[in-house]
């Protein structure tokens, strides 16, 4: 009576220690749920519902994880396999997805929560800060032929670019 209670407690703890610590909302490689978050839901329209998320992460993540972002969204895209992945930063989410036909899309907020979003107008590519864009470099602002919820305002922050990167030298 006593060992299948032991081996019980012991799986139930060696389950409780491979949980992932990371900012990510959901495992690389699953399907996303719905969510609460109008940027997340948008992309998951666009993806469909057998879209692999390739994770939320958080502006504090760690090179790897936004590395296993890139990768698993890169895969998905190269793969025409639906896919989306989400950046939170203070202020701002952003993220892109792509459906099974290799379409790719691209939603934001900023401040009141507005969701911006529409077609991506350029390819799929890590930015220098790791995550995974569709914006050419510079590109960020302008989001035009998009489809409107809200408006971005004129000069927004290159949600892309790197804070904690060094200038390069003038």
């Amino acid at each position: 009576m006593k060992t299948p209670l032991i081996l019980a407690v012991m799986l139930l703890g060696l389950t409780a220690c491979n949980k992932p610590s990371s900012p990510t909302s959901a495992a690389a490689g699953s399907s996303p749920a719905k969510s609460s978050d109008p940027v997340q839901q948008k992309l998951q329209d666009y993806s469909g519902s057998g879209a692999t998320d390739c994770g939320r992460l958080d502006v504090r993540a760690s090179s790897d994880q936004f590395k296993t972002a890139g990768d698993c969204a890169m895969q998905a895209s190269q793969g025409k396999h639906a896919f989306l992945v989400v950046y939170t930063m203070p202020g701002m989410s952003v993220g892109v997805a792509g459906d099974s036909s290799g379409k790719l899309y691209t939603a934001q907020s900023q401040g009141s929560g507005a969701v911006t979003a529409g077609d991506c107008p350029s390819q799929l590519r890590v930015a220098s800060s790791g995550r995974v864009t569709c914006f050419a470099p510079g590109d960020m602002g302008s989001m035009s032929g998009s489809h409107t919820a809200g408006s971005v305002p004129s000069g927004a922050a290159n949600p892309h670019s790197n804070p904690h990167a060094a200038s390069p030298p003038k």
